[in-house]
């Protein structure tokens, strides 16, 4: 086939993504997408602290500096300056290893943890991002992440993990912020089709690490991809795109809007653990047991998740894919949060002794669900013989249950607060969701994640803003 031919093929593709083809996002949509963006980068500063991140960042500094004439940006919730790769990578390690941030029930995998740091970084070689564009170009990568995943997923044996196809939404992203022209763009996606990491997932599962879902690399060759296709680098064409077999995925982009079918996670731990971490705490609600009356806990689950650790992990990364460990930790504390994921926590006598009473058995019911539904059940074997069961629950967060505006933006608060200060954090919040309705532009985002996490320059008197809230309510 010829590339005038192929290229015309994929013209309706590229109109979307671009911007060529009229299209206005729906306001729900668009809502739903500033939510997803807040949520993300709630994750993104409680995260900003951890082990995973700051080495990521540091190697960012190291590797991946701009250039005298390089496009660059800040690394978020940092201040310091890299390329925009680095920073898209960088942010990037850092979500990712902080397992709170949304995901795709089809793709089996996350969206927002790319696309939400390549915005960021695109966004900062603009000298001013209209907020109805930083919307677009969001859905923009969310939509083709979506499409890729389950492409990727229908036509390769094996299970790979995010980064293999989160590349393409990068690319998507930062080509349509770019303004690349609609070959350019073909050869991105090609580009990073092509060196998107194919790592497979279940390694991963079965050996926890801050390797986590391949993202940090995924989006690193995506944001790469752009610049290379700017420059005349040229990509085979992407299978996950243009193959016939994958047709059919591509033929509603625009129309159908799969962002709105993204989950938010109530728990940073691999959602696979979520259905039973709902069962834990809905016994503690349910029934008046103390602790030391448990003798037994076992769980239901499907395949893939009676794959997670099921010790007693020494490691955040490694408690993040764990299966009892969780449950315990609900049971103990009655919640589960990024409190549970700390060195007290990790250590507690308590949780431990449950950890060492739970078995876990596979369900096939729960294995015919899968990934449409991510099934689980617990019961619990008292001392005096009696058995509490939760029942067959679902993980929460989806569009079969999904968590209230108003839980989102707790659960932002939650995360955001502690790491930003409760003014920047309200900045932040309020900036962000100004950005559906149109209201000024990207700056006033840019201007809050840009610096590095923590509490404001100086302390806000009564009556008084810092001058980074005062700087970013101008902006907006």
């Amino acid at each position: 086939m010829s590339r005038e031919i192929s290229l015309a093929r994929f013209a309706p593709i590229g109109d979307f993504i671009l911007g060529t083809r009229p299209s206005r996002l729906p306001q729900e949509v668009r809502r739903f997408a500033s939510l997803l963006l807040l949520d993300t980068l709630g994750v993104a500063a409680a995260a900003a602290t951890m082990e995973p991140a700051r080495i990521a960042r540091d190697v960012a500094t190291r590797l991946y500096r701009a250039g005298p004439d390089g496009p660059a940006a800040k690394l978020l919730f940092d201040g310091r300056t890299v390329s925009v790769p680095g920073a898209v990578f960088a942010a990037a390690a850092q979500i990712d290893n902080l397992d709170a941030h949304d995901g795709y029930n089809p793709s089996k995998g996350h969206t927002g943890v790319v696309v939400v740091p390549a915005l960021l970084a695109f966004a900062q070689t603009l000298p001013a991002l209209p907020a109805r564009q930083a919307i677009d170009a969001l859905v923009i990568g969310y939509e083709v992440g979506a499409r890729a995943a389950i492409a990727l997923h229908k036509t390769a044996s094996d299970y790979h993990s995010s980064g293999a196809w989160n590349a393409l939404a990068v690319a998507a992203l930062g080509a349509r912020l770019s303004k690349l022209r609609a070959d350019q763009l073909r050869d991105a996606l090609g580009i990073a089709e092509y060196h998107g990491p194919r790592s497979q997932m279940m390694r991963v599962i079965d050996h926890p690490t801050m390797l986590h879902d391949g993202s940090a690399f995924g989006a690193l060759a995506g944001a790469s991809a752009v610049f290379l296709a700017q420059a005349g680098y040229t990509g085979a064409p992407a299978i996950t795109v243009e193959s016939d077999a994958v047709s059919e995925l591509w033929e509603d982009l625009g129309e159908t809007f799969r962002i709105t079918q993204h989950y938010i996670k109530p728990y940073p731990i691999c959602r696979w653990a979520h259905a039973l971490i709902e069962g834990a705490l809905k016994l503690r609600s349910e029934h008046a047991f103390v602790l030391d009356e448990i003798v037994s806990i076992e769980l239901a689950t499907f395949r893939e998740a009676a794959r997670l650790f099921r010790g007693v992990p020494r490691t955040s990364p490694v408690a993040q894919y764990a299966i009892s460990f969780p449950v315990a930790a609900a049971l103990a504390n009655g919640q589960l949060g990024v409190h549970e994921l700390a060195d007290a926590s990790l250590q507690d006598e308590n949780i431990s002794r449950l950890v060492a009473l739970t078995s876990i058995r596979e369900e096939d019911a729960y294995n015919r669900e899968f990934p449409k539904s991510r099934l689980g059940d617990v019961e619990l074997v008292l001392r005096d013989g009696s058995r509490l069961r939760s029942g067959t629950l679902d993980a929460r967060g989806g569009p079969e249950a999904p968590m209230t505006e108003s839980e989102i933006i707790t659960k932002y608060r939650e995360y955001a607060t502690p790491a930003l200060g409760r003014p920047r954090a309200h900045a932040l919040e309020t900036s962000v969701l100004e950005l559906c309705d149109d209201h000024g532009d990207f700056c006033s985002v840019l201007a809050l994640t840009s610096k590095k996490s923590g509490r404001l320059s100086a302390p806000a008197r009564p009556g008084h803003e810092t001058n980074d809230v005062a700087k970013a309510r101008r902006i907006s």
